[in-house]
């Protein structure tokens, strides 16, 4: 395994609008892995005042695409192509936190796993898992 992919893992994060507005940080990223944070805001709860399972499915999957970019080939870029997430309890705190491991490396295909856990930063517990299936793209100019 060569070095990894960090500008194109620091172009994720920076460079989609979506993740700037809720923002989701990148904290750590190594071969395979990437850590990411969120600081809870009113904007990120549902109606009865936890973290809304769409805020939680966005950062399993968008630290799960950084993970995956960490192995890719300079020019090339990943896309979601499946994931499922498991809502393991409700989510309540003032920190979202993420770890994505890649699990099964492919040149097509990348599988990757997600933790993200809530709470206070002194007790943040496991509030859902996702694995999230990504296509390894290169541009082309019909798409």
């Amino acid at each position: 395994m060569g070095e990894i992919n960090q500008a194109e893992v620091e172009r994720i994060f920076l460079s989609a609008p979506f993740i700037r507005d809720l923002g989701a940080k990148l904290v750590a990223v190594g071969p395979g892995e990437c850590r990411s944070s969120l600081t809870l805001e009113a904007r990120h709860l549902q109606q009865d005042g936890y973290v809304h399972a769409g805020v939680q499915a966005t950062l399993a999957d968008h630290t799960a695409g950084a993970a995956g970019a960490t192995l890719i080939e300079p020019g090339q870029f990943v896309l979601s192509a499946e994931f499922k997430i498991n809502l393991l309890r409700p989510a309540k705190g003032s920190l979202l936190t993420c770890s994505a491991k890649v699990l099964k490396p492919g040149s097509a295909l990348t599988v990757v796993e997600s933790e993200v856990f809530c709470g206070p930063i002194e007790d943040l517990r496991l509030v859902s898992k996702a694995t999230v299936t990504l296509a390894i793209l290169s541009p082309r100019a019909d798409r």
